[in-house]
């Protein structure tokens, strides 16, 4: 027993600053910079209202995560919470689920890096930067949690003052009334051409699933709680203030790029920040804009080999295989070595696949991957209703206007799951899910046989 609990665990070295920016970085990223053409070509200005939207939905959600965890701020991640408060076979689906949707958006985003980097260097192998990514993420994880949290600060912050950057840039060219060749640019942008809803409603809801999907990350938090300082007083605050900045952020970026540039003349292939800073007259725009793009790129692997390492080790702790349970084993450092060494394992076989597998594949498996958190997401909502029903609420942070909030998120899920059904890549996508899912769910019976005590990762 004295041996027992001299093992290693995990330590608090996550302050306030780091787990602001590793949500806010995990949701702000390449589907931003790069796909909010796309929604936009979907949507027109209508696409301001998705994203009002879905911010109250992750708000409420999110809200729900945490009234939960904070009476569990030792717990390692949301799982055990669906593991505590709604059962072992839902838990072990949504964990594996969440591990390998990680483990796959970090494949196609090395993969993406390797792209990116041929603007500036086109004789260099595609495989080449993901692998030196991976690598050098693999270092910094394997050191201290701290030292991950330290990187994703400033990758995060990279990525904020790009966005910044270009809202003061765009109101100032407002107040100015400044000129460009699509015409002067003002905020009548937005209803001057076809009107606000300028697609109808079959375009709104086309686009409603990228927007969703474009909030992908903001659970991240429900991975920290075991890791940070003073959770009670970081974890409420980063919950409460998160979506928030994350909407302003996309709200305000979008509004200034469609009156900066009337939505139409937007190119659904292209980065609209890209035009939008080649208008201004910055002609580094496209070199600006690739290098956010990498960084981005970068920061979701990171938050990937984070993830899936804490993730991993969740889930093979409670394995009825000794050698299994010892991937959950916690080192020196407090992390969870091995379980980081094989998530970044597979994670690295994208190098190798970029010789044998076109990148339509990538882009299937990453939107399987992307479609799998309206079902995590949707069972964070479940487990609270359980958690509401068996335990009453957390008079500390309740979760407001629950239960009601939570069916109307599920309602919410439901909708984009449907309209899912109206693009034939995002059909595919949640037919492959549903797939998957089953498969999971089939396998998690054995799981549920097993007879061994359910421990968090810090358990001396």
């Amino acid at each position: 027993m004295e041996a027992e609990s001299k093992q290693p665990t995990m330590s608090r070295q996550l302050s306030n600053r780091h787990v602001q920016m590793i949500a806010l970085g995990g949701a702000i990223g390449t589907g931003l910079f790069l796909g909010a053409g796309k929604s936009i070509h979907f949507a027109g200005p209508a696409i301001i209202l998705g994203y009002l939207i879905t911010g109250i939905i992750c708000f409420w959600m999110m809200r729900a995560m945490g009234e939960m965890l904070l009476l569990n701020t030792d717990a390692h991640s949301f799982v055990d919470l669906i593991d505590k408060y709604w059962g072992r076979r839902p838990a072990f689906v949504i964990g594996w689920a969440y591990w390998a949707s990680w483990a796959t958006i970090a494949m196609a985003e090395l993969t993406a890096i390797g792209v990116y980097i041929k603007l500036w260097l086109p004789g260099l192998p595609q495989w080449v930067p993901g692998l030196i990514t991976i690598l050098i993420l693999l270092c910094i994880n394997l050191i201290t949690v701290k030292a991950f949290g330290e990187v994703e600060f400033w990758f995060a912050l990279i990525k904020i003052l790009a966005i910044v950057a270009l809202v003061v840039i765009g109101v100032v060219m407002m107040i100015l009334h400044y000129h460009t060749n699509a015409g002067y640019v003002t905020p009548v942008n937005l209803v001057r051409y076809g009107g606000f809803f300028a697609t109808g409603w079959k375009g709104f809801m086309t686009a409603l699933p990228m927007v969703v999907f474009a909030f992908a990350g903001v659970e991240m938090i429900g991975m920290t709680a075991s890791e940070t300082q003073n959770p009670e007083k970081v974890l409420s605050k980063a919950i409460n203030t998160l979506p928030v900045r994350i909407l302003l952020f996309y709200i305000c970026s979008l509004a200034v790029i469609m009156s900066i540039y009337p939505w139409h003349l937007l190119n659904a292939n292209s980065s609209p920040f890209v035009m939008a800073f080649k208008d201004i007259g910055i002609s580094a725009g496209a070199d600006i804009i690739n290098f956010v793009v990498i960084t981005a790129a970068a920061s979701s692997c990171n938050s990937a080999l984070y993830t899936t390492g804490r993730m991993l080790a969740e889930l093979t702790a409670t394995s009825g295989h000794a050698k299994v349970r010892k991937i959950s084993q916690i080192s020196l450092h407090g992390v969870p070595m091995r379980a980081i060494i094989l998530s970044a394992l597979l994670i690295t076989c994208s190098t190798a696949m970029n010789y044998f597998i076109p990148g339509q594949v990538f882009t299937l498996i990453s939107g399987v991957a992307t479609t799998s958190f309206l079902f995590i997401w949707g069972s964070i909502v479940i487990t609270h209703l359980h958690f509401r029903k068996d335990f009453g609420k957390n008079k500390n942070f309740p979760m407001p206007w629950s239960p009601y909030s939570d069916y109307i998120i599920l309602i919410f899920f439901a909708i984009v799951a449907v309209t899912m059904f109206l693009q034939k890549s995002t059909t595919v996508s949640l037919i492959v899910d549903l797939m998957w899912m089953g498969l999971l769910l089939f396998l998690s019976r054995k799981h549920a046989q097993e007879h061994h005590s359910k421990k968090f990762l810090f358990d001396k």
